[in-house]
């Protein structure tokens, strides 16, 4: 797997210590349900662990043959739109590992509607190898601009740690600060 090998491999090693830990925290995965990326090799040592995964993948997908064959419970989404939908509805809080914009896309659309109010629901980065850490200092950035609120920065949870980020998010508040300043 591509993903094992180089520089890469650390994020690879976040993402399994982060599916064993959810496992043994009774913690039910909810992810793209795909064979690629992180979010398999999360899936994978979730289920080696006893965890529970269930996959919502969009049908174009798994019609190519990407659904992950082992997972709990696979459910298949028409739309990308409607998978997300689903996702944010099944899901209780949020996790984005390192990835590229399909994860930051979803990661500012959740943040955005816990800011709007839409939802209430926690939302943290697995900063693995410090992936994160020029993204947090872009948001630092939109702080010091006055386009964000200094409240909604704190409003997300980052660790390179899977037990003290899901100790981060059960202890995460609602942030309930006007957006605009």
């Amino acid at each position: 797997m591509w993903i094992e090998r180089g520089r890469i491999a650390g994020f690879a090693d976040g993402a399994r210590a982060l599916g064993r830990t959810l496992a043994k925290a009774g913690t039910t995965i909810v992810y793209g349900g795909t064979t690629k990326g992180l979010m398999r090799v999360v899936a994978d040592a979730a289920l080696a662990s006893g965890g529970d995964v269930h996959g919502v993948i969009i049908e174009s997908l798994h019609q190519r043959g990407q659904s992950h064959p082992g997972l709990t419970r696979h459910e298949i989404a028409p739309t990308l739109r409607r998978r997300k939908e689903l996702m944010v509805e099944l899901a209780d809080a949020f996790i984005a590992l390192p990835g590229g914009i399909g994860t930051i896309e979803e990661l500012m659309e959740v943040w955005t509607m816990n800011q709007l109010s839409e939802i209430d629901k926690p939302v943290g980065l697995l900063n693995s190898a410090g992936f994160f850490t020029a993204f947090l200092g872009f948001i630092d950035h939109m702080v010091e601009t006055k386009f964000l609120p200094a409240p909604h920065r704190h409003s997300i949870s980052v660790d390179a740690d899977p037990i003290a980020l899901i100790d981060k998010l059960r202890r995460s508040a609602r942030v309930d600060t006007p957006k605009w300043l």
